[in-house]
């Protein structure tokens, strides 16, 4: 059997955006990418609405055109946040929320090793304490992204007194950027969202925090979103990470997801190798979505 070439948007668009002329099926065509693309029926509804107004004003049949203005259409809407990871402290204080099973452990490493091949020095505080397999797969990680790592010294030692020695050992040693894991699950959410509170008022009696970032799993689209809603509520999130995202079947989820939260996508995972972590530019996201 022939293996089977997974969908993506670009290829949908391809066909689209090669016929004679804009007729009434690329616009339901369009909709139905759009939508399979994880966009969202708002995002998709104000999309479509945008381009047909820009057809009508520049008077234009050609799909050609139609492509051009989609993808300016979505670096338009992705470049009204600022992706800049803020890591000009010294040191940079990044805790890494988001529930269990996103990629968290995974993201921690990768990162780590996109901030050392700027020669940034990384140590990772390993404050998810709850569990044991946590702590040694952390471990893995951050050793494959170069970064130093403080365990607890004890099983189910305080998360808190976990993130409070890593920035302590940051700045004494002089370790630029510090990576803090955190749990994601308790038995509730509101004891979830208290260690985390309880982890962030003990880093700043040392350090600020430069950011909160929270991993959202691109594959789960809107019920990740769902899952992730406490912490976008309690956790003072400044950017998020999107894990999984496989270029284009789920591309649009990338728009779907800032338009709902308000928050920046920061960093963007589309693979599993350590390499496969790499910083958020719309531009190039777009040209990659459309073609």
């Amino acid at each position: 059997m022939a293996e089977r070439t997974p969908w993506s948007l670009s290829g949908a668009l391809k066909g689209m955006f090669q016929k004679p002329t804009i007729d009434e099926t690329t616009w339901d065509d369009l909709e139905h990418a759009l939508l399979t693309a994880d966009f969202g029926p708002d995002v998709t509804e104000a999309t479509l609405d945008d381009l047909h107004k820009k057809v009508d004003r520049y008077r234009t049949t050609d799909p050609r055109d139609l492509q051009r203005m989609l993808r300016e259409s979505i670096e338009e809407r992705l470049s009204k946040y600022d992706t800049t990871l803020k890591l000009s402290e010294r040191p940079a204080v990044v805790l890494v929320v988001g529930v269990n099973g996103v990629g968290k452990t995974t993201t921690i490493g990768k990162f780590a090793k996109f901030l050392g091949t700027y020669g940034r020095s990384v140590v990772v505080g390993a404050a998810d304490t709850f569990r044991a397999a946590a702590v040694d797969q952390l471990a893995t990680w951050a050793e494959r992204g170069g970064a130093q790592i403080i365990r607890p010294q004890q099983q189910g030692q305080d998360p808190a007194s976990v993130a409070f020695q890593t920035v302590e050992y940051a700045k004494r040693t002089g370790v630029e950027i510090v990576l803090i894991d955190t749990a994601g699950r308790l038995q509730t959410k509101s004891g979830l969202m208290d260690e985390l509170s309880k982890i962030r008022r003990v880093v700043e009696k040392q350090a600020p925090i430069s950011e909160v970032l929270l991993v959202l799993d691109a594959t789960t689209g809107q019920n990740g979103l769902a899952q992730a809603e406490a912490f976008i509520e309690h956790a003072g999130v400044t950017g998020l990470v999107l894990t999984k995202l496989d270029g284009s079947a789920r591309g649009g989820f990338v728009l779907a997801v800032q338009e709902r939260t308000g928050i920046p996508i920061k960093l963007v995972g589309q693979g599993e190798g350590i390499n496969d972590l790499t910083g958020f530019t719309p531009h190039v996201f777009a040209q990659k979505l459309v073609g």
